[in-house]
């Protein structure tokens, strides 16, 4: 299996370097309220059943993201500025989300708001501790590999499958640094799941380019990890999903 596996990717590694690793991938990111909400037990049942009523005209349609790559650059945020349901009859604004990495430079520059603020975080890039598994999986017709880590901050389990014949380090989310584009994510087995739904290679460079002006709050990745840390805690301590006002 091992030697397959090897001359598999480095059949699909001579095919990659034959042409320019750029383009865009759509994704479809779906949330499980209810699986997620099983998993709070500092909420009341009441407060459970209360929540899957509010949330059932939000779970079927998946929020559509972009990620915009080169061998160099990424930027990933909402695909619209809307999400709308199924029916048209439900819709609310998504929130900032844009997440530039520089992998040449090792650095980070993100936009999220959150918690009623836009925060601005620039940084240098670390990447997580990835275990690379012999696990392959077809994902919009291109082979990928499984590889996990953990999220330590909001104690998520972590699944990426990412594709070795488009050799670039980018990710949906704030997820890179594997030998391949992350083409879907999976948090905590299924709470959260983002998919590539489809993927163009063409010239993005006026898209990695654009930097749009945003205010907000300027501040650090450990500072970002800490006003996260202590909204959860917060929270549950005073029996409220933490969720409502952060992403997942």
């Amino acid at each position: 299996m091992k030697k397959l596996l090897i001359l598999l990717f480095a059949t699909i590694g001579v095919q990659a370097v034959a042409q320019k690793m750029e383009g865009m991938v759509t994704y479809d990111r779906t949330q499980d309220y209810v699986k997620i909400m099983s998993r709070m037990t500092f909420l009341s049942l009441d407060q459970k059943e209360r929540m899957k009523a509010t949330n059932k005209n939000y779970s079927s349609k998946p929020t559509q993201m972009v990620l915009y790559f080169n061998e160099d650059q990424s930027l990933y945020t909402n695909a619209d500025e809307y999400w709308r349901s199924e029916n048209g009859q439900w819709s609310y604004r998504n929130s900032d989300y844009i997440i530039r990495r520089d992998f040449k430079q090792e650095t980070k520059s993100d936009v999220i708001e959150m918690l009623g603020r836009t925060y601005l975080i620039d940084d240098s890039l670390k990447v997580p501790k990835w275990k690379i598994l012999n696990q392959l999986k077809d994902i919009a017709g291109h082979i990928c590999m499984k590889a996990e880590t953990e999220d330590p901050i909001k104690q998520q389990k972590v699944v990426a499958w990412f594709a070795q014949d488009i050799p670039v380090p980018a990710g949906p989310e704030q997820y890179s640094g594997l030998p391949g584009l992350i083409l879907e994510l999976d948090l905590n087995d299924g709470d959260v799941v983002v998919t590539a739904s489809k993927i163009e290679m063409k010239d993005v460079s006026k898209e990695l380019t654009a930097n749009k002006k945003i205010k907000g709050r300027k501040i650090k990745t450990a500072d970002y990890d800490k006003i996260i840390k202590d909204h959860i805690q917060t929270s549950m301590k005073a029996q409220e999903n933490p969720y409502w006002s952060i992403r997942y």
